[in-house]
């Protein structure tokens, strides 16, 4: 398949790119650098090629051709560095076997199951994906030889303002013949290993700890609160509650919106379905691992430079990921900065022929350079990113509000005492926040800080207009605390030696930090939906081989629709729980989407304003509209038919 190949080529490029930029440190480190740098040259390079040459084969050829050139000048840059070495903190390699091998082969598996299996001409779906998927596999579909920038294939004429570039290397591999369903799995499963070994690498940075590093990755990965306590409780009332609790639809305990249980399981409800967030963890953790090494050695400028590029392709991959690095930056800055400013250094002074010692209150202005040559790379590469998609889509939308509380505001009064809250929702670990950053090294104490006020930024400032989605700052503060988390809770262990049942305390505390987050993953295993039906997926494919690319299609409003979702047609107006939460306005092509099925004979001036070429009537219409099929085939040609679906042709 040239879609799989093309991946590895490019991922190819970035080994060796990394190869030479990362000449001097350790062996795994390039490895790790250079599986990100392929995947983050895959996902920007064809992009911008397609400002001139759209979306094409021939602009992913000459992307592929410029991250070989990039390769080039790494190899360039290596040569003339590679004079010193470096020492590589790096994780056991029985530890990481012990924990990245079995969680990368079940998020590969997950990615299999989730993302369009077919079964019997069907095509389904896990538990987590039913929504998120059809969003993104509209913006793959659709970026097939589109001109740039994109818009939105499901409110045709507004700018794709949404980070789409994940979806743009996805798109990349099926312009080059990969099945979609493929198209999303491979990357995601690859990005998947990125994402455990690279916290793994970032953990082990930050505590040099085996032990602490495996804590601090079980209490991410199988992050979770109390909820299991609530469906023990279901179960203790109505035995049978355990089944709807590896059955029913969103009632994991990790995610229970009723009872304000809103800090859902990392991995199975924010990594496996939300593909923009899985790219951008996979770069912020090589961020915040470079983050962390160059403030361990400030007056080596080459570590920040590599920083501010890696940070300043973040916006379009994820926003909030370059958002909450930008804030953990500044608050670890802010704590050198005060730290360095208290700083006193005894000088001797010469007055006349005598001589003695004072101290002097001395800043250490090299040290703070590195912050500012990172930081002016970054928003110099950022600035045009947000300029051009992000400012203009959130802005127009008034999504930028207070809101003190994050989801446990109503926005009449918070639902739960905020203590209980986070506690509820986090676990016991969420106590142990301020007495693990304080027992921290200097240099994890400044991430410390920089994660707190990501943190509490995210819990008063609404940056979207779906408030839930401040979640993803949190959970890049979450991933700077985890490693804290895991070295504090070693070091209680040990200063508990020789008191009786330790082992058993210990294991009876990992056990309720991370028990809800094991019985989500599980529930996620198990569940499957059928998305698309046999006869949905064969009309699709009459779509997507039959009619003009990027034709328009009047269809009903439902998520999973098959003219955008699986052909990448234009349709006149998308699903509510899209377009709302982008902060687009759709309301009027909302009510004419309903007169044009319902009221067809007034609507000759909408049909030509709107361009629609096709008309499709599906179950899913049939049962939002009261449509008169009768005048759509007296009017129009069928261009398609099968025993569910009819696809009518628009005629002049």
């Amino acid at each position: 398949m040239l879609g799989i190949l093309l991946l590895a080529l490019f991922e190819m490029a970035g080994l060796i790119l990394c190869e030479g930029v990362f000449a001097r440190r350790a062996r795994p480190v390039r490895v790790w650098m250079g599986l990100t740098a392929g995947l983050v040259m895959m996902m920007w390079l064809p992009s911008l090629w397609a400002f001139l040459l759209d979306f094409t084969k021939d602009a992913n050829w000459f992307a592929l051709g410029t991250a070989y050139v990039l390769a080039g000048l790494g190899l360039l840059w290596g040569w003339r560095s590679r004079a010193k070495k470096t020492k590589d903190a790096l994780p056991p390699l029985k530890t990481v076997l012990a924990l990245v091998a079995p969680f990368a082969l079940l998020f590969g598996f997950l990615q299999y199951t989730h993302y369009f299996r077919e079964m019997d001409g069907a095509l389904h779906v896990g538990q987590s994906t039913y929504g998120d998927i059809c969003m993104h596999s509209a913006i793959i579909t659709s970026l097939q030889n589109a001109s740039f920038p994109p818009e939105y294939s499901i409110l045709p004429g507004s700018r794709l303002g949404y980070p789409f570039l994940m979806d743009a290397l996805s798109a990349s591999m099926v312009l080059f013949g990969t099945p979609l369903s493929l198209s999303m799995a491979v990357p995601g499963a690859l990005m998947g290993v990125l994402v455990f070994w690279g916290f793994l690498m970032l953990s082990y940075k930050m505590t040099g700890s085996a032990k602490a590093s495996a804590v601090a990755f079980l209490l991410l990965f199988l992050n979770g609160g109390l909820g299991f306590l609530y469906a023990f409780d279901f179960v203790a009332e109505d035995p049978s509650a355990v089944i709807d609790m590896f059955t029913g639809f969103y009632r994991t305990p990790t995610n229970m919106p009723d009872l304000n249980l809103r800090w859902v399981n990392i991995f199975c409800d924010m990594l496996l379905p939300q593909r923009t967030f899985l790219a951008g963890i996979a770069v912020l953790i090589p961020a915040l691992w470079l983050l962390c090494d160059a403030m361990g050695r400030r007056g080596e400028k080459r570590v920040w430079v590599k920083l501010g590029v890696l940070a300043g392709t973040l916006p379009m991959i994820h926003t909030h990921s370059f958002l909450a690095l930008g804030l953990i930056t500044l608050g670890a800055m802010a704590v050198l900065f005060v730290r360095e400013s208290a700083m006193r250094s005894v000088v001797r002074v010469e007055k006349g022929n005598s001589s003695f010692e004072v101290n002097r209150r001395v800043f250490n202005w090299r040290g703070m350079t590195g912050f500012v040559v990172y930081g002016l790379i970054a928003v110099a590469m950022a600035l045009p990113q947000l300029i051009v998609w992000t400012f203009p889509q959130t802005g127009s939308a008034g999504a930028l509000t207070i809101w003190p509380g994050w989801v446990n505001n109503t926005g009449y009064g918070l639902r739960d005492e905020t203590l209980w809250f986070w506690v509820k929702n986090i676990g016991p670990v969420f106590l142990l926040l301020v007495p693990a950053a304080m027992h921290a090294r200097p240099r994890e104490q400044a991430l410390a800080v920089g994660a707190a006020l990501a943190f509490i930024v995210a819990n008063f400032v609404r940056f979207q207009m779906l408030l839930y989605d401040n979640n993803k700052i949190m959970y890049a503060a979450y991933i700077v605390a985890c490693p804290l988390l895991g070295s504090y809770l070693v070091q209680v262990y040990r200063r508990l030696q020789g008191i009786p049942g330790r082992r058993w305390l210990a294991a009876c505390f990992l056990f309720i930090s991370i028990f809800s987050g094991a019985l989500s993953i599980g529930r996620e295993v198990v569940s499957d939906y059928q998305i698309f039906s046999k006869n949905e997926t064969a009309a699709a494919q009459f779509l997507a081989e039959e009619t003009e690319q990027h034709c328009t299609v009047l269809t009903g409003r439902q998520h999973n629709n098959l003219a955008s979702v699986l052909a990448g047609k234009n349709v006149l107006c998308g699903p509510d729980n899209f377009l709302s939460t982008h902060g687009l306005e759709y309301s009027q092509r909302a009510a004419d989407v309903v007169r044009m099925y319902e009221q067809p004979d007034t609507c000759a001036h909408l049909f030509a304003q709107y361009g629609v070429d096709y008309v499709l009537v599906s179950s899913q219409e049939r049962s939002q509209f009261y449509l008169d099929e009768g005048w759509f085939s007296e009017r129009f040609t069928l261009a398609y038919e099968n025993s569910s679906v009819r696809i009518y042709a628009v005629q002049p």
